[in-house]
């Protein structure tokens, strides 16, 4: 039975069954093949450690009638990498893998695995030196899945011969390894999708070649067993396996690749570290959409998020921009991206809040965004650098200096909407009451949000003198800046908020201010007014210091 090899004739047997210098079918290349395998296509007693191999794509093309599928692709996958194929549906990852694998060939070019032109040898041959775990695992016949596993040492034996116990015990710890074991005597077509699919990697497993090609082996999985899969291949790659997966899940791909080779209209658009093929713009390109490309804090691999296309608020312009792309320090708009900008917002804070305000407002076109004070490795700054924005960097666990707080000013004074996040107020430390002060002296509009929306911002109102006030989300950033906006342009200061956490303080108390505002909002005598949460002002001749 040859059903898993690579390929096989109109009749089912495999091409390595019959030899035209060999009458009974048997290979010859000499005592023993490159990989352990016996002239009489036996597996030799004592299993020999598997050598790595290199596969080498060169100038492959494929097309399906008129529909170009690859275009003259070129890789090297080098001995014991684990690559990630990655790009669209459609973009050729899949006919990728089955060219590599020899089941279709390719209209010009070539591939080798350790040296051999894997369509120039019988499908026996080419057995021996790349196992396929294919997306669909489904099988024809309810074999036991023990002898689905076994399969995969068909290309190590002769046409007849019975597995010998060396075969056992490679089929034994393939089991093992993908969990299996429990179900070896089992149907296959008894099994889940999610469990079928290891027991099929077990059996490329038990395949034993140097090069094994995966093609979305985490599909049918659920969360664990997609971790424990890619970990048992990462076991494979560090135990000598060349190994090349067509993979959906980009994060995952960051954290198990080597390396990754974007596809795109069946062409390579990148190959390099996860660190370099994931960007913003290689995700616009290839996958038309919007993501920030940040780094885990637990694995330390990056992380994609994608962003929901821009709402369309109206705050004009043609496209997103940058202040830093016009001027270093946020100072007038003179050339660049941001000179198309209509408005200019600088974003203080970190954490969770910060990041999604400021990639959410990166998306709406007719901004000019700039970020900080903000610690180098933190996720907000590496989320602005991964936007195109360079972020006013400062140093962890140091008060600013007088230059970094002028840098600071500077880009507040030039924004039409400061956002203020919780963070600010949580954190207590890098200078707060500074950049609060400055905030309070020179912002023309502010905004503090908040991740929880059942905060109703009384404390922002009692900072913001003689401003209204609007409650933002994340989610309402863009509305609340909208607002903002509008409001600014009619000659009053904004701010957008909820109610911080520590430092935001009046010299009054906090009861006191929302008593004051409760008294301005009854008799008029302020021109304050809250949109989206409680309808409080603050007396326009209070003197409020953020502090």
């Amino acid at each position: 039975m040859t059903v898993f090899d690579n390929r096989n004739d109109d009749d089912g047997t495999a091409d390595g069954d019959r030899d035209e210098n060999n009458s009974d079918g048997h290979d010859t290349y000499g005592t023993h093949d490159a990989h352990g395998v016996a002239n009489d296509g036996t597996t030799d007693e004592a299993s020999d450690p598997i050598e790595p191999a290199t596969i080498a794509v060169e100038n492959c093309s494929l097309s399906f009638g008129d529909l170009s599928v690859l275009e003259d692709v070129s890789l090297t996958v080098e001995p014991g990498e684990f690559v990630g194929f990655v790009g669209p549906n459609g973009a050729g990852k899949t006919t990728l893998l089955r060219l590599i694998s020899g089941a279709l060939e390719p209209d010009s070019g070539r591939i080798t695995i350790d040296g051999v032109d894997v369509h120039a040898v019988d499908s026996r041959t080419s057995s021996r030196l790349v196992s396929v775990v294919p997306q669909d695992t489904t099988l024809s016949f309810s074999f036991p899945v023990r002898d689905v596993v076994e399969m995969g040492r068909h290309p190590h034996r002769s046409r007849f011969s019975s597995p010998t116990r060396a075969d056992q015990e490679v089929v034994d710890d393939a089991l093992e390894r993908t969990r299996t074991a429990e179900l070896a005597d089992r149907p296959i077509d008894e099994v889940s999708g999610g469990q079928r699919q290891r027991v099929v990697l077990a059996r490329a497993i038990a395949q034993a070649t140097p090069a094994m090609l995966l093609d979305e082996p985490t599909a049918s999985l659920d969360v664990n067993h997609q971790l424990e899969t890619l970990e048992l291949v990462r076991e494979l790659v560090d135990d000598g396996r060349t190994v090349c997966a067509a993979i959906h899940d980009l994060d995952l791909a960051a954290r198990y690749c080597d390396r990754l080779v974007m596809l795109a209209d069946g062409a390579v658009y990148r190959s390099g570290p996860p660190s370099e093929v994931l960007s913003g713009d290689a995700l616009s390109d290839v996958f038309d959409a919007t993501a920030t490309v940040t780094q885990n804090p637990i694995t330390g691999t990056e992380t994609v998020t994608a962003l929901p296309t821009p709402v369309g608020v109206g705050l004009g312009g043609e496209g997103p921009a940058t202040a830093e792309s016009a001027t270093e320090h946020g100072g007038d708009v003179e050339d660049g991206d941001a000179a198309t900008a209509d408005h200019r917002v600088h974003v203080l804070g970190t954490g969770p809040t910060a990041t999604s305000a400021l990639a959410r407002l990166e998306r709406e076109p007719g901004l000019a965004l700039s970020v900080g004070p903000v610690v180098a490795t933190e996720t907000t700054a590496e989320t602005a650098r991964s936007l195109g924005i360079e972020p006013l960097e400062v140093a962890p666990f140091e008060s600013l200096s007088p230059a970094e707080l002028t840098a600071f000013e500077e880009r507040v004074r030039d924004a039409n909407v400061t956002v203020v996040t919780e963070g600010v107020f949580e954190s207590g430390g890098m200078g707060t009451e500074s950049l609060l002060e400055t905030v309070d002296d020179v912002a023309d509009a502010v905004v503090v949000a908040t991740q929880d929306e059942d905060r109703d911002g009384k404390a922002a109102i009692a900072a913001a003198g003689d401003s209204a006030v609007w409650t933002a989300t994340p989610e309402t950033i863009l509305e609340a800046v909208a607002d903002a906006l509008e409001t600014g342009i009619d000659g009053q200061s904004t701010v957008i908020g909820a109610e911080p956490g520590p430092g935001l303080e009046t010299e009054s108390s906090a009861g006191a201010a929302e008593e004051e505002t409760r008294s301005t909002a009854t008799d008029g005598g302020s021109d304050s007014s809250v949109v989206g949460g409680s309808s409080s002002g603050s007396d326009s001749n209070s003197n409020s210091t953020l502090r």
